[in-house]
């Protein structure tokens, strides 16, 4: 019978799969983390760049709506 102590909770009669993957750390369902972290870059340098391009036009667009609605 297998026994885990961990943070005052006392686990007893895992089952053999279970206490296997707690005990050897599986951690194959965390992810790609370097992958996560690339994508998020180039999300954020493709939305700077579409604001650098874009950003005069949208601002010109805001200020006639917001002239048109102040009149």
């Amino acid at each position: 019978m297998n026994t885990l102590t961990r943070a005052g909770i006392r686990l007893a009669n895992l089952p053999e799969a279970l206490w296997r993957r707690v005990s050897e750390g599986d951690d194959r369902e965390r992810g790609d983390v370097p992958g996560w972290v690339m994508i998020t870059l180039m999300s954020a340098v493709l939305v700077m760049g579409l604001l650098a391009v874009a950003g005069p036009a949208l601002e010109g667009l805001f200020n006639q709506a917001i002239s048109k609605v102040s009149k």
